[in-house]
């Protein structure tokens, strides 16, 4: 910021640290979903094995 009057830079870097959080947030949440599906369905594949 220059004599009060707010850049661009200083706007698009005010966004960087949220977006990457949110990013790999994001991230390991559908890596952990992915996991968690992958886990159940081979259960169930299991499952259906033994009958």
């Amino acid at each position: 910021m220059i004599n009060g009057v707010v850049h661009q830079a200083d706007l698009w870097a005010s966004y960087i640290w949220p977006a990457y959080i949110l990013t790999i947030g994001g991230m390991a949440a559908l890596l952990g979903w992915a996991f968690t599906t992958m886990r159940r369905a081979e259960k169930r594949a299991e499952g259906m094995k033994k009958r």
